[in-house]
């Protein structure tokens, strides 16, 4: 069941409040936050779109699904709604899952541009404006920015969250593929409930309808990758096997999914020890054993993880930045 907050609560002095509409803004948009018990970030998260710098573009309204939340995300997310007019809520009292998430958040999405990102990030503050801007382009679609992790590389779990996101970054380059946090065009009403992988099928949807994708390398996106190879697993698991999914019901490929163009790049890469060159092989490994638990899970288990299990470590970002 879920209960809708539209907080129409005056602006309060001081606090969150809005400090105006940027000058000679043309493009509008409506951000949707995902999130299931994000009570360590959702505070920084929110004000960090709250206090986006934007000059071509406006953020009207920020909705935030909180799906079977347990912890205190709601309660956190009203006090943003009492001093912000722009900051909305919708309490799903069960986890349905992302898409589903999502699908309330575009049902009452009101602007032409939405911004779509995961609890669990932290924008930098010029981001959604670029991002947003790229919609002056009538072929652009949809626009993903950089997602750059907060693990420390000197450690391995922190190198590999960093190796997995720069060979990310210079895929995407080539041939875009967006993540993390995403902007596109409300031309989609709603996306399949049963997608794991919920950017990559939006991806999919805006090809389709003949519209472009286009990255943003400059439009920072913190995140943080999993601290222990258990939840590493599991999410790259989960992921695989997402993949197949959208192969299988929509004939769409996403680009980090050749290995060729990763070998490649880690050939071209510079700077290597003996000691990264060790890790590397080690991540690749993972890498490798997470894809075959995922295609196992699709193939032979006939298993869609479209409501996953939470990779723990991923959180607790905003004491990294």
């Amino acid at each position: 069941m879920t209960s809708i907050i539209l907080e129409d609560t005056a602006l309060a002095s001081g606090g969150h409040g809005r400090t105006g509409t940027p000058a000679g803004v043309d493009l509008r948009c409506s951000v949707g936050i995902m999130a299931y018990n994000e009570a360590e970030n959702i505070g920084r998260l929110l004000e960090a779109f709250l206090n986006q710098r934007l000059e071509h573009c406006s953020i009207e309204e920020i909705i935030v699904v909180a799906s079977g939340c347990t912890d205190n995300t709601e309660e956190i997310v009203t006090g943003f709604c009492q001093s912000d007019v722009r900051v909305k809520l919708i309490s799903e009292s069960k986890r349905n899952g992302k898409a589903a998430a999502i699908n309330q958040f575009l049902s009452r999405a009101s602007f032409p541009i939405v911004v779509l990102a995961s609890g669990d990030i932290l924008p930098s503050e010029t981001a959604v404006e670029k991002m947003v801007s790229a919609f002056k382009d009538p072929q652009v679609g949809m626009v993903g920015g950089r997602p750059v992790p907060v693990n420390d590389p000197k450690v391995f779990m922190g190198f590999c969250a960093n190796l997995m996101w720069e060979l990310h970054h210079h895929i995407a380059l080539e041939h875009p593929k967006l993540g993390e946090m995403v902007a596109f065009r409300r031309i989609i009403d709603e996306i399949p409930k049963d997608t794991a992988v919920d950017e990559a099928c939006i991806e999919s949807m805006i090809i389709r309808s003949g519209y472009r994708l286009r990255y943003i390398p400059d439009a920072i996106i913190n995140n943080k990758g999993p601290t222990t190879v258990k939840d590493f697993l599991k999410q790259r698991r989960r992921i695989a096997a997402g993949h197949h999914h959208l192969k299988r019901t929509r004939n769409y490929h996403v680009s980090t999914t050749s290995g060729s163009r990763i070998i490649r790049l880690l050939f071209a890469r510079r700077g290597w020890t003996v000691k990264t060159a060790i890790w590397a092989t080690a991540v690749i490994g993972l890498e490798i054993y997470g894809r075959a638990l995922g295609a196992i899970d699709f193939y032979l288990r006939d298993k869609n993880p479209f409501v996953w299990e939470i990779a723990g470590s991923t959180k607790r970002l905003a004491d990294k930045c």
